[in-house]
């Protein structure tokens, strides 16, 4: 079972991803509403989302050095309590019909998420190495649950100040968001400072020169960049141009989350057996189903079936990505070579994000989809690359 020999560090940050993946479900499926309510000109409406990307990209660097320094549990209770301080703001925003500074609470919650990426790693950490792709996917998988919480916030207290629909969403999700603060407080890891002295390990060129390193940073930051350029626009494009209805637009986004993280009940005892690279080639195979039926399909069920589709895509993807990395780098460099990855992930993300919007309408949903197969293709040629280069004698590899 994926839960049956993990331990208590593994549990506690499972239950706080749950609460803290609501802010970023609340975001991907709102933002781009709002931002269609609030926003000076419809090319506009997903400048939210990509603030929140954008956020997480800036906040990947000092998250990782704050953590070096203080600890992994000090850099995730603050940034619940930053998550917190952000959705007010947004509920504010939404209030008074600022535009700008709803865009900023997103860039915020959008921070606080660059820790939250790394209870993935904390998790691996907490565990022997052959069970680091379970623990990884123990974190995803109570992403589920965050995916119903998230909308679940929304649908609960949009109402509760008509004159201003959406603002009772974030003074709740404000308290949401929070809970890891408290739960987190409970937290075992070590803290920083036991490195030997005068070891710093590799640089970050030094690391690029092993394959997998590469192939493990390129997966990871083409299945991200992909899935919220897609997920980014989902809302928009079914609700704002194809006159679906908000309920619809929501289950599709839930479903996609489904999508991401169900596979995690699975992907951990998978990798082991058949080996990253194998997974990876399954990941992408899924994502060619996703753009296929965007293609020929634009009903409800057809946004449903791209979408799951997506984020399974995704999952398969990212989990193999990040299990393959933390086989790549030395306790001296985890912070340094986490830091890399994560820029080099949310750096693109927050490009795709930025592009989804204006792209989505100026050409069309189809369009975009059919966008995604250079990287797909690009990717495929690495896993191929990497696999050739470790069969090459260690002379050549340099």
């Amino acid at each position: 079972m994926l839960l049956q020999s993990l331990n208590r560090n593994v549990w506690l940050l499972s239950v706080s991803h749950i609460f803290s993946f609501a802010g970023a479900s609340v975001t991907f499926f709102l933002g781009g509403i709002i931002g269609a309510l609030l926003a000076p000109t419809m090319t506009m409406a997903t400048l939210p989302v990509a603030a929140s990307v954008v956020g997480t990209a800036i906040g990947t660097v000092p998250a990782a050095i704050l953590m070096s320094k203080k600890g992994r549990r000090f850099g995730f209770m603050g940034a619940a309590v930053v998550a917190s301080g952000s959705a007010l703001i947004g509920a504010v925003a939404i209030w008074h019909s600022l535009f700008w500074l709803y865009c900023f609470s997103c860039l915020s919650l959008g921070v606080s998420y660059a820790f939250v990426q790394h209870y993935r790693f904390a998790a691996a950490e907490s565990v022997a190495i052959e069970l680091a792709p379970q623990a990884i996917s123990a974190i995803l998988l109570s992403g589920i649950a965050g995916a119903f919480l998230g909308p679940g916030i929304v649908k609960y207290a949009n109402n509760w100040i008509p004159q201003h629909a959406f603002v009772g969403s974030y003074l709740v999700l404000a308290i949401i968001v929070a809970l890891p603060a408290i739960i987190l407080f409970w937290l075992k890891i070590p803290k920083p400072g036991t490195k030997t002295k005068g070891n710093t390990g590799r640089t970050i060129r030094q690391l690029g020169q092993q394959p997998n390193f590469v192939l493990a940073v390129f997966a990871a930051t083409v299945s991200y960049a992909l899935m919220v350029f897609l997920m980014t626009a989902t809302p928009v494009s079914m609700h704002s141009m194809d006159g679906h209805s908000i309920d619809d637009t929501g289950i599709v986004i839930q479903w996609h989350i489904v999508g991401m993280f169900l596979p995690s009940l699975f992907i951990g005892k998978l990798i082991t057996h058949y080996g990253h690279r194998t997974m990876m080639v399954a990941g992408i195979g899924a994502l060619g189903i996703c753009i296929g039926v965007s293609q020929v399909n634009q009903a409800v069920a057809g946004y449903w079936v791209s979408l799951v589709t997506l984020g399974i895509g995704w999952n398969f993807l990212f989990v193999s990505s990040t299990s393959l990395l933390i086989t790549t780098y030395q306790e001296a460099e985890k912070y340094r070579a986490q830091a890399f990855n994560e820029l080099m992930v949310f750096g693109v993300q927050a490009i795709a994000s930025l592009s989804a919007g204006w792209l989505l309408t100026t050409t069309s949903w189809q369009t975009i989809n059919i966008m995604s197969l250079p990287l797909l293709g690009a990717l495929l040629l690495v896993i191929w690359w990497s696999h050739h280069q470790l069969k090459l004698p260690k002379k050549a590899l340099g």
